[in-house]
Formats: C-alpha cells, sequence, structure tokens
C-alpha cells in the first residue's frame, strides 16, 4: 500500500508565501529576525515546523509545527539537542500555554519500513500542518527541501538555532516523543527506551541480541527481513 496521491493529512497545500531570498545563515543576535521580516508584511501566520526521531531503532518519528504570537519570544528556546529534558519540559509547557497555534503529527513505524525515513518524516510533517486550525502565510523547516513535503516551504539548515519557531517546534516535538518512548519503556523493559528514546546505543543493540526485536523496532534500520501482513 503506497500513500495516496492526495490524501486528508495533505489538505490545504496550495501556494504560501514566496521563499525569502536570502535565509539566514548564522545564529541571529535577535531570536525574532526571521519571524519579524514576515510579521512586517502583514504575514503573521508563521509557522516553524521541527521533527524529532530520524535516526533512532525503535519508535515513530514525531514533527510540531508551532505559529508564535506576533512578538512572541519563548526565553531559552533553542535546538532542543542543545537542552536538558528539564529544560525541555519547562519550555514545552510555556509554548504550550503562549504560542497561537501547536500541532503534532507523527509517522509510525510501520510506515517508516513502509517507505524510508525521508518520506516518512514528510508525513509526519504534512499531518502536523494539516492540523492547524488556520493554513499558514508562510512554512519554515529545519534542514534541507523536502519533496514529499506537499506545503510550499523554505528550508533552513540549522533552522532550529535559527529561526525561533522551530527551535519552539523542535522543542515540543521532543518532549513530545519523549514520553511516548518513556510509557513504550515500561511495556517493553529491558530496552533503556526510557533514556536512550529508540537510539542505537550499546545498551540498545545489546538488547536487541537478547531480546530480539519488538513490533516497534524499525525492521529496515535493523537490517531484518519480514514480511508485512495488512
Amino acid at each position: 500500500m503506497s500513500e495516496p496521491a492526495a490524501s486528508p493529512d495533505d489538505a490545504g497545500t496550495e501556494g504560501l508565501a514566496e521563499p525569502l531570498a536570502e535565509p539566514p545563515t548564522k545564529r541571529l543576535q535577535d531570536p525574532l529576525e526571521y519571524e519579524k521580516r514576515f510579521w512586517g508584511r502583514g504575514l503573521l501566520g508563521v509557522a516553524g515546523v521541527d521533527e524529532v526521531g530520524r535516526g533512532p531503532l525503535a519508535g515513530p518519528v514525531v514533527a510540531a509545527a508551532v505559529v508564535l504570537q506576533e512578538g512572541l519570544e519563548i526565553d531559552g528556546a533553542t535546538d532542543s539537542k542543545a537542552l536538558t529534558a528539564a529544560e525541555r519540559e519547562e519550555l514545552s509547557e510555556q509554548i504550550l500555554a503562549c504560542a497561537q497555534c501547536v500541532r503534532l503529527g507523527a509517522a509510525s513505524v510501520r510506515e517508516i519500513d513502509r517507505a524510508n525515513i525521508l518520506v516518512a518524516t514528510a508525513w509526519a510533517m504534512n499531518r502536523a500542518l494539516g492540523r492547524l486550525p488556520k493554513r499558514p502565510d508562510h512554512v519554515v523547516v529545519d534542514g534541507l527541501p523536502m519533496k514529499s513535503l506537499r506545503w510550499e516551504h523554505e528550508a533552513v539548515v540549522g533552522g532550529d538555532l535559527l529561526v525561533h519557531s522551530v527551535a519552539c517546534a523542535s522543542i515540543v516535538a521532543k518532549v513530545c516523543r519523549d514520553r511516548l518512548m518513556a510509557k513504550l519503556a515500561m511495556r517493553y523493559p529491558g530496552y533503556g527506551w526510557d533514556h536512550n528514546m529508540g537510539y542505537g546505543t550499546g545498551e540498545h543493540r545489546d538488547a536487541l541480541e537478547r531480546l530480539g526485536a519488538t513490533p516497534h523496532h524499525r525492521q529496515t534500520f535493523l537490517g531484518l527481513q519480514y514480511s508485512l501482513e495488512l
């Protein structure tokens, strides 16, 4: 089964704002400098999008779309990887309370294995964007342009450091996925998912040797052959 050409996840993907000619290339002194370029033109719906979970051996990939209120800065928000778990939890609560809108999307392990991680990541982002109550004026994502993302978008390498709304999205997505992996760790003890979050640590790989793979392991990442029964 393949992803349909047009699905509910991809609704409302027609033309958005034109991309910037010169995206930022270094960390900005004003965290809102990127968004202000659009706010100053009356385009208030700037949706920053980021994902978490491309690299793990287990668990879904999770994306978040964050639209900030005009002028809103979340003090301390930056690339989620540069923050402690406690800092991410606190900042996520602030973002959820203060942002104009936050939506999440995910792609399952089965979808990752059925397609590939890049396509599945785009599906997760499509779902997060498609759940926004209002079509954004501009979409900006961390990294490189994504062919399977059905929204006109600008891609900024290092966007989780350079674009405030993308940084906020990275934090919310990370907290959501970490909580999910902690819950799965209680159902599947021994793999250390409550602290390695499904990444291929030595502990995790040793557990795979001892316990075998679970339904939440990405078979294509493990190099295993299997048949998918629908």
